[in-house]
């Protein structure tokens, strides 16, 4: 196992340590590689006090809590600091050292770490990544080197239901405290009605989400397609930034839309490069530089659309790969590619919160997945339901629900023909007349069966 991690990392093997905690082995040879390996903090002994925030919590009883690591000066109870964010002052209540409970302290110095409490309520004052620093001897700039990170995929969501929509605003606001690449605003839907359009770092940062949501707020909820940022630029040479489909012009405004490739790296071992370059081809990807690391690894150099990755690329990758594959990414530009939104129709009318956007070529193939998986879920009605996609203004896939029927004959035993023809004409002239004003009811599953269906 040694052997292995120390192939599939590359450093030695003397650096991979045998450690259980739950047995008590090698803790202490944990501990020296730590003081060993990992630089203590350094600080300058200077005269004003900053302090970085790299985490928080909400406490309903005493407000937000706040985890720093001073650099310079120190923390004292009772000192008045200023968040450099919001501009707000506070009063520091009480603090301390993080051990297996918080333990209190009178103070906190340069190069320690450990938590506050300022009586500060509102979740937005206390950013992660904000500089504290005190108001008797104050800094004249916050610390540098913090950049908030910007999301990358974007996903409605709304509560399952209505009434949850002020308690999903509260936990949204409390998740944000400790998650600062979380972002939201809000959002309405036709088909789900009021919700938020959320940004994150990527699809695993979105499934993180939904589960801490159902876990900690028990609050149930449905995303739609996530989405990422595209630059679209106008014929009249205006540029805006989307990432909702709803928000894309119409074809005739559009001179050209971009979108964010990235560059990724994956390690393998040599026997399964062929399954990858397949993949990639696929996704739209195109291979730069192969480099052997040793004889059982090697790493391709790609660059991805995000589009074609924030899905069930990394799903893939591990299956056609066995579980082998490690996969890295990072944003390199923004580049033009010939994209089109796809509006999916339910009994002609747009759902909404089904559309995406999605290259040219793949546009029908990935379509006419999603229509046939609705079709799947949909309940039949009394009247025919056709389920369709639509791009560019034309219809690229169809499926169709058959109508439910009734035997509005069972009754007629025998007699004359004329009889059982003039029941289906009535039973069909009732059927036209509900397609015109009927309406079609989409249960949540069909919402979840758009994000599993099959893409291109």
């Amino acid at each position: 196992v040694k052997k292995d991690l120390a192939d599939l990392l590359g450093v030695s093997e003397q650096k991979i340590l045998e450690i259980s905690a739950k047995e008590d082995i090698g803790i202490n040879l944990l501990l020296d590689a730590i003081i060993q390996y990992v630089p203590p903090p350094k600080y300058e002994d200077i005269d004003y006090t900053t302090a970085l925030i790299f985490d928080s919590k909400y406490d309903k009883y005493r407000g937000v809590i706040v985890y720093v690591r001073v650099f310079c000066g120190e923390l004292r109870i009772g000192m008045h600091i200023k968040l450099f964010a919001s501009g707000k002052e506070y009063v520091i209540e009480e603090l301390g050292y993080l051990e297996l409970d918080r333990e209190k302290s009178e103070r906190l110095t340069a190069g320690e770490v450990g938590y506050i409490f300022a009586g500060i309520k509102d979740v937005r004052d206390a950013k992660v990544g904000d500089t504290i620093t005190s108001l008797e001897n104050p800094a004249l700039h916050p610390l540098a080197g913090f950049r908030h990170p910007k999301p990358m995929v974007f996903s409605g969501i709304y509560p399952l239901n209505g009434e949850d929509y002020e308690d999903l605003k509260d936990a949204l606001a409390k998740l944000q405290l400790n998650d600062a690449s979380l972002t939201y605003e809000k959002e309405n839907s036709l088909a789900l009605g009021y919700g938020f359009r959320c940004g994150f770092l990527g699809l695993l940062h979105l499934e993180i989400f939904k589960e801490r949501l159902d876990r900690e707020y028990n609050i149930p909820i449905i995303s739609t397609m996530p989405s990422v940022e595209f630059i679209v630029i106008r014929k009249n040479g205006e540029q805006i930034t989307i990432d909702n489909p709803f928000q894309m012009p119409s074809e005739d405004e559009i001179a050209d839309i971009k979108e964010p490739i990235m560059e990724c790296e994956i390690i393998t071992p040599p026997e399964y490069i062929g399954n990858i370059v397949q993949l990639a081809r696929q996704k739209r990807g195109i291979q730069k530089e192969i480099e052997y690391l040793d004889k059982n690894r090697m790493l391709i150099y790609y660059e991805f659309p995000l589009i074609e990755i924030i899905f069930d690329f990394y799903d893939k990758l591990k299956s056609v790969t066995r579980g082998y594959a490690s996969f890295d990414y990072h944003y390199k530009e923004y580049r033009s590619a010939p994209l089109v939104r796809v509006d999916i129709l339910v009994n002609k009318e747009k759902v909404d919160a089904m559309s995406f956007i999605t290259h040219r070529d793949k546009a029908y193939e990935w379509g006419k997945n999603i229509t046939e998986k609705l079709s799947e879920v949909i309940p039949k009605h009394l009247f025919t339901i056709p389920i369709q996609a639509s791009s560019c203004s034309r219809i690229i896939a169809r499926s169709t629900i058959k109508a439910l029927r009734k035997n509005v004959t069972a009754k007629c035993y025998g007699g004359d023909i004329t009889r059982k023809k003039k029941l289906l004409e009535r039973q069909k002239k009732g059927k036209k007349r509900m397609r015109e004003i009927g309406k079609v009811r989409i249960p949540q599953d069909a919402f979840l069966a758009v994000l599993k269906a099959e893409r291109a």
